[in-house]
């Protein structure tokens, strides 16, 4: 790749962690090394196990702390857990080591203010030219939506959620 751009996938429907699963995947099978820095969650979803055991290509990594983050009132070890993953972004980023890195969640540590806009920036900013960066979650700032190069929203029109069904195996987690 000689250029890489920088996409986010946000919005309150679902599928913006498995749209970027799938580029993940479309990446490793064209050869692309990739990196997955999952901010929020600390628990590995079906897609998380497949990918460690079967794709050797994808680095995997976890920022969350006790399962997922849903209220709206962060632990210190949140906080912790978001910068540990924003420096392990950075390190991605600068290693030379890979093509496609994917910060899956990020938007929610902006959301909650676990990560400083100038922060994020920075990062967006420190990708290099040839590099492809993803970053996924509900409420992207406007920051990060005007510096992408390519913004997918997804909106939820009708989710069986709302009706009682739990999240299921292999197809929510």
């Amino acid at each position: 790749m000689k250029k890489g751009y920088i996409q986010v996938y946000t919005g309150n429907g679902k599928g913006k962690t498995t749209a970027a699963i799938g580029l993940a995947i479309r990446a490793a099978g064209a050869g692309l090394r990739v990196y997955i820095g999952q901010f929020i969650k600390s628990i590995e979803y079906s897609e998380i196990k497949l990918i460690k055991e079967r794709f050797p290509e994808i680095t995997v990594e976890l920022y969350g702390i006790d399962g997922c983050m849903m209220s709206g009132v962060p632990s210190e070890n949140d906080y912790r857990s978001a910068e540990d993953g924003l420096r392990r972004a950075r390190e991605a980023l600068r290693g030379g080591s890979y093509d496609l890195v994917i910060l899956d969640e990020i938007t929610i540590c902006c959301y909650f203010k676990l990560l400083a806009e100038d922060e994020v920036l920075a990062l967006m900013e420190a990708k290099p030219e040839g590099m492809e960066l993803v970053l996924t979650g509900r409420y992207a700032p406007d920051y990060m939506i005007e510096r992408a190069d390519l913004v997918s929203e997804i909106q939820e029109t009708r989710h069986y959620y709302s009706s009682g069904v739990k999240a299921r195996d292999g197809i929510e987690r």
